[in-house]
Formats: C-alpha cells, sequence, structure tokens
C-alpha cells in the first residue's frame, strides 16, 4: 500500500513536469509564431491536467482507493493526449509521441500488464483517428492540417507508432518486473537485518543473564568440594554432593556454549592447519573417553596439510562438535571417515561421514535450532554454535542422513593456499 502511494505521488509529479513543459513549449511557440497550432484549445487541455491534478493531490491526501486513482489519472491523460493529437493534425502534428508517456506512467505505477494494455489502446485509438482522419471519415480540426501526402505515408506512420508504443511497453514491463523484484529483495533484506538486530539485541541481555547464573554457579560447585573434602560424609551424602558437582559442571558447560552462541567474542587469527586442530580434538576425544577403539577412523586427514587464517580455537570447537554427534550416533561403534578435498581452486572441502543411526527428515530440518537435541544429555547447541562460526567464515554446511545408515557432513570454504611462512594479507578464509 505504501508502496502504491508513493508511485502515485510519483506519476501526479510526473504529469505536472510533462504538462508544464508543453505549456512553455506552447508560450515560446507562440511568441515565436502562430502557426504551430489553435492555442485556445491547447491551453484548454493544459489547464484540464492542471485542475484533475490538484483534484487528484486531495484524493491522495483523503483517500486510500490508490489503484482506482493510478487508472483514473491514466485514462484522463489518454484522453487529454488524444486530443493533443487531433487538434494537432494527427499525423501531421507529431504529438502522437505523448502516448509513450502514458504507456510509461502504466508500467511504472500500475505493473507490465498496464502497460501492454495501454500500448494497445494507445495503438488502437491512435490508428483509429489517423485512419478517420486520412480517409475523411471525420473532419480535420482546422482545414490547413490536411497533409498533402498519401494514405501510404499514413499507413506507414500510424504503423511506426504502433512499433514504438510495443517497444517501449515491453521495455517497461521487464522494468518494473525488475523494479518490483529489487524492491521484494531489499523489503525482504531490511525485515531479516531487523530480525537480526532484535535477535542481537535479545543474545546480549540474555549473555548478560547466563554471565550471572555462571558466577554464583560456580561459587556453589567450588562450596561443595570444599565441604567434601573438609566433612566425613556417609555414602549417600557424597552420592548427592557429586551429583551438585556434576549438574554444576553439566550446567556450566551449557552456559558456556550458550555464551558462544549469543555473544561469540573477539577472536584471534592466524595461520593453522585445519589437520592440526582436528588431530588435537581427536586426541582430546580419546582422553576424555568418547572416542572409544570401537570407531574406526579413518580418511585423509592424516596425510592432508591445509594451511587456514582464522582462529584455530573456532576450528577445534567445530570438529569437537560435529565429531562428538558422530560418536553419539554410534554407541556401538562403527566408522568415521574425515575427508579434506579441493574440489575448487579458492574451496576447501571437510568432510565428515559416520555409520551411526542417522537422521530422518524431520531431525534435519531442526538439526541446527538452538536447544534441540537429539540424544539423552545433550543442551542442542552444538550445532548452532557450528553453524554460526562457520558462516562467519562465509562457510557452508551440507548435511545428507539416512536412518540406521549414517550421516554425511559437508563443510565448504572459502580457501587460498598459503606457505606458513608468509605473512598472511587479505585472506578468503578470514572473517
Amino acid at each position: 500500500m505504501k508502496t502504491l502511494k508513493r508511485n502515485v505521488r510519483w506519476l501526479l509529479l510526473g504529469r505536472f513536469v510533462v504538462v508544464s513543459s508543453l505549456f512553455i513549449a506552447a508560450v515560446v511557440i507562440q511568441l515565436a509564431t502562430a502557426s504551430f497550432l489553435p492555442l485556445a484549445p491547447f491551453y484548454l487541455l493544459i489547464l484540464s491536467e492542471y485542475v484533475t491534478g490538484v483534484v487528484f493531490l486531495l484524493l491522495l491526501l483523503f483517500d486510500s482507493h490508490f489503484r482506482g486513482q493510478a487508472y483514473a489519472q491514466i485514462l484522463i491523460d489518454f484522453g487529454v493526449i488524444t486530443g493533443l493529437v487531433y487538434i494537432s493534425g494527427g499525423i501531421g502534428g507529431q504529438l502522437y509521441f505523448l502516448y509513450v508517456f502514458a504507456i510509461i506512467a502504466a508500467g511504472l505505477v500500475l505493473g507490465g500488464r498496464a502497460a501492454m494494455m495501454t500500448a494497445a489502446f494507445s495503438a488502437i485509438v491512435f490508428g483509429a483517428l489517423a485512419d478517420s482522419l486520412a480517409y475523411g471519415w471525420i473532419p480535420y480540426f482546422r482545414p490547413d492540417q490536411a497533409p498533402e501526402t498519401g494514405i501510404g505515408l499514413a499507413l506507414y506512420t500510424v504503423f511506426t507508432a504502433w512499433g514504438l508504443y510495443i517497444v517501449i511497453a515491453v521495455l517497461v514491463s521487464r522494468l518494473s518486473s525488475s523494479l518490483r523484484k529489487t524492491r521484494a529483495a531489499l523489503d525482504a533484506a531490511q525485515m531479516e537485518i531487523n530480525i537480526r538486530e532484535r535477535d542481537a539485541a535479545a543474545g546480549r541481555a540474555s549473555a548478560i543473564v547466563a554471565h550471572e547464573i555462571r558466577n554464583p554457579l560456580a561459587a556453589i560447585s567450588g562450596a561443595v568440594q570444599v565441604l567434601q573434602g573438609e566433612l566425613s560424609l556417609n555414602a549417600e551424602q557424597t552420592r548427592l554432593m557429586d551429583i551438585v558437582v556434576k549438574e554444576s559442571r553439566r550446567v556450566s558447560q551449557s552456559i558456556e556454549q550458550f555464551l558462544s552462541l549469543a555473544s561469540p567474542g573477539k577472536q584471534t587469527y592466524a595461520m593453522f592447519k585445519l589437520t592440526e586442530s582436528l588431530a588435537e580434538t581427536l586426541t582430546m576425544l580419546r582422553m576424555s573417553g568418547e572416542l572409544s577403539d570401537r570407531v574406526r577412523v579413518g580418511g585423509n586427514y592424516g596425510s592432508a596439510e591445509y594451511a587456514f587464517f582464522g582462529s584455530a580455537g573456532q576450528f577445534k570447537q567445530v570438529f569437537w562438535n560435529l565429531i562428538g554427534n558422530a560418536l553419539k550416533a554410534m554407541p556401538d561403534g562403527g566408522s568415521l571417515s574425515i575427508d579434506f578435498h579441493r574440489p575448487k581452486k579458492n574451496e576447501l572441502s571437510i568432510r565428515i561421514v559416520d555409520t551411526g543411526r542417522g537422521m530422518t527428515a524431520a531431525e534435519q530440518a531442526r538439526m541446527f535450532e538452538p536447544f534441540y537435541t537429539r540424544f539423552d544429555g545433550g543442551r542442542g547447541l552444538g550445532m548452532a554454535v557450528v553453524r554460526q562460526i562457520l558462516e562467519s567464515y562465509a562457510g557452508k554446511i551440507q548435511v545428507q542422513s539416512e536412518p540406521h545408515v549414517g550421516t554425511d557432513i559437508t563443510i565448504t570454504l572459502p580457501y587460498r593456499e598459503f606457505n606458513m611462512v608468509e605473512k598472511p594479507g587479505a585472506a578468503a578464509g578470514r572473517p
């Protein structure tokens, strides 16, 4: 509605500019010569445009039927143009080009279909007027306006005008469609920006709350551990305090991941080897007991060496979450394959494939949602953090999974080759 109102406002302004230009041209011609055309009816038609312009301006302020106003303006303009063409002598007056302005106005304000309809109507009316004058079916406005040329030139002029109207209508239609798509894309982008700004504000507020929870939680956990060492506790009391410490650590880890998602913080970027970060992550998973001997780890990650400019800690977090989920999906063991490839010169692909329980289509659709988890005891933040980190590097993540078959995850990153001794400039891998 706002867009249509703005278009109608521009239509009013365009009418005023064109009519004023014609008025100034008539005055200049009248001062120079009196042989141009009968100026009294010309001025009357110009005055009608100004009067209707004022009426439509008032309607624009007090009425909301903007599409109807646009159609009415174009119809009135069409009638005025036809009157100007008639009093100027038809094809001899050279004012039939004014139909072009009506076609352009219809296309830009009402769309491509309106432009084509206006062009067709202009061709029919001008053709009928020109033929009627040429064959003597209607008289010329002034007898001396009858051209000395034959019907052939009249038909040639009419066909030329028709071609002009059609070409202008097609061009305006394409332009109108492009403008509407661009405007829709801009509106969607603006809406996305507004949503992201609100989410960022909510994230900052949530991060403050989470930070305030984490500090007393750490104090509670520390106090319980001190009491465990100083008090003589029976088995039941020891079990209860162990539960307090264990759950405090679990909540603290959840808060840490939430803080990473809500407020990633400042990162330090440097050259590092992705395969080394992966190897360190696998070592930590083995030490924690999550990666057992029942899982066979394969792939070319052991021989592939790719230098990357970014945060090694962030990619350790990415590998930890992705491989950790793969291991949880294979509680009875299985096969895990990790491969690095260069599908294109400026891309690096990391593929992680497991033979775990897989995912349904519904689970895949929700896997990046914060707080959604498929595993008991999971916090549902890992994959959201992974996607956020990869997006900060202009990377992509694709997931293919089938229940009871396994999951295939492919990470694609912008990449350029580096030597580890090279000082990085504007690296494609840098966020």
